[in-house]
């Protein structure tokens, strides 16, 4: 009997298992991007976890409905959320309109995804495409007493919502204890409290981006955003809230405690947080000058790069540990990817060819063994997705499998004998897992089907009539784009050896 699928909560902090408001369907949002500059390791890493958790509840055939938000308006600069609005800063310092800025960096967003085979949202809503609805929902917090509104400024009234609901459920924290850590800033003596966010912004006549509210022109805060946003399109509650673990304090505390105000038990069923990406160890930031936009490394323009990389091998690079689990890139680890990834790739090849060899069964055989061996190592991938979407044990089972792919190509043991049912099991596991679950795809930039076959045959001709400097020329030819060719028994082939050689710059 298969184990039910389980998630981690980290409301409840425990693995929960999952059983969704609608026996076949699944609602789910994301939290996107501020679009105020490119993509990094840390929009890829939330990104690539949550497309395979959205891909296996596919697999499970769930009906999944995906929200992902674009942040374009006000998401302010600090801890405390006192500073500029990003978008505007960005946008004086390129000498654009801020609208120039948003279109510019969700383009560029978008291109990275779509190059990392993260599908994309059914839904993807803007913030300044939803100001009417912000204002209604501020509205609506503010006439519940939860928020009060004071030199054109709407905010959260903390306290008063903690007398009534504890605030920092979500983030086991204490108000107490972060008042105490709070610094007075000037900006914040209209508050009633250090703890309160803004709701809804006054804006300087300077500010580019603003509104007309009830309170006066101004902008919402980034916690009403979201919180607008996931209830519109898929309601209170919703199955899953999703996101990096540097967003549980402040952004979803305060986007739950917004919906908890408002009379609602839950937001979202399960709330679930990747871990972050450092670099080399430490924290990636601009400052420390170790910031790797995905694109330095998609074309090998970063300075830590030896070369281009496929995106594929950045996917493979992110899944190979638990989405919970902290991740330190560095160089070394990209070209262990590397070869992983390549072996992956070059194991679709070689079951979907020994599928294609044997489609007569073998009469007076015993496939048995084999097939029983095959059935576990397909169960134990599905076992590894079931335990909260452990991507990292499912990549080493499906390496077994390939171990098992290899030991049929040369009839070793019991596998010398393996029947029609066991390879088409084999196949079917490991191309739904490599590319429908997990997301990791061939990419062919270089010649296609055709012209290797031709390739390989001047191949053949020449080795057949010893013309060895064409035969060592074709060789050097196919290295050069990541390619080897392969004599075997059964003739001559080829495999992977480098994915991403020939990226175009951008």
């Amino acid at each position: 009997m298969q184990k039910p699928l389980t998630v981690y909560n980290t409301l409840t902090r425990r693995k929960e298992i999952f059983v969704p408001l609608q026996p076949s369907q699944v609602s789910m949002y994301v939290c996107g991007p501020t679009v105020y500059g490119h993509a990094h390791l840390g929009h890829a890493r939330s990104a690539v976890n949550f497309d395979v958790v959205r891909r296996y509840l596919r697999h499970l055939n769930y009906r999944v409905c995906c929200v992902r938000n674009i942040t374009d308006v006000g998401h302010l600069m600090g801890s405390n959320q006192e500073g500029a609005d990003k978008i505007t800063s960005q946008a004086r310092a390129e000498s654009l309109q801020p609208m120039e800025v948003v279109q510019r960096y969700t383009q560029s967003y978008h291109d990275d995804l779509r190059r990392l085979n993260v599908l994309p949202p059914d839904i993807e809503p803007s913030a300044s495409g939803h100001i009417v609805e912000q204002i209604e929902w501020v509205e609506r917090l503010r006439r519940s007493g939860m928020a009060y509104e004071v030199g054109g400024s709407v905010y959260f009234d903390v306290m008063a919502y903690h007398r009534r609901t504890p605030y920092g459920k979500l983030s086991a924290r204490v108000p107490e204890a972060l008042r105490a850590g709070t610094r007075t800033l000037q900006k914040q003596a209209e508050k009633r409290n250090l703890l309160d966010f803004a709701l809804w912004k006054n804006a300087t006549p300077q500010h580019l981006m603003q509104w007309t509210s009830p309170w006066g022109k101004g902008f919402p805060g980034w916690h009403t955003e979201c919180a607008t946003l996931a209830t519109k399109y898929l309601g209170i509650p919703f199955d899953i809230h999703a996101g990096g673990m540097d967003l549980v304090f402040p952004h979803h505390e305060c986007e739950l405690a917004q919906v908890c105000a408002l009379g609602h038990d839950q937001m979202a069923r399960y709330w679930m947080h990747n871990n972050m990406v450092t670099v080399e160890g430490q924290k990636m930031s601009k400052s420390l000058a170790n910031f790797v936009p995905l694109y330095q490394i998609f074309d090998g323009s970063h300075s830590k790069m030896d070369q281009a990389y496929s995106p594929m091998v950045l996917r493979f690079f992110l899944l190979q540990s638990h989405y919970r689990s902290p991740i330190s890139f560095s160089l070394s680890g990209l070209q262990a990817a590397q070869k992983g990834c390549v072996k992956l790739l070059n194991g679709l090849r070689l079951v979907r060819a020994l599928r294609r060899e044997r489609s007569v069964e073998k009469e007076d055989c015993d496939h048995s063994e084999a097939l029983s061996q095959i059935r576990c190592g397909a169960e134990a991938c599905h076992e590894a997705m079931r335990d909260d979407f452990h991507t990292a044990r499912t990549i080493a089972t499906l390496f077994d499998l390939l171990k098992m792919a290899h030991k049929i190509a040369v009839g070793q043991g019991c596998f010398a004998n393996t029947g029609v049912e066991a390879l088409a099991t084999l196949e079917q596991t490991y191309t739904t897992f490599v590319e429908s679950i997990l997301g990791i795809r061939e990419e062919k930039t270089a010649p296609t089907d055709h012209m290797l076959d031709v390739l390989l045959a001047l191949y053949d001709e020449a080795k057949q009539a010893k013309r060895y400097a064409q035969v060592t020329y074709i060789r050097k030819a196919l290295e050069e784009i990541g390619m080897a060719v392969q004599d075997t028994q059964k003739g001559t082939t080829w495999s992977y050896t480098s994915l991403g050689k020939h990226a175009v710059k951008r």
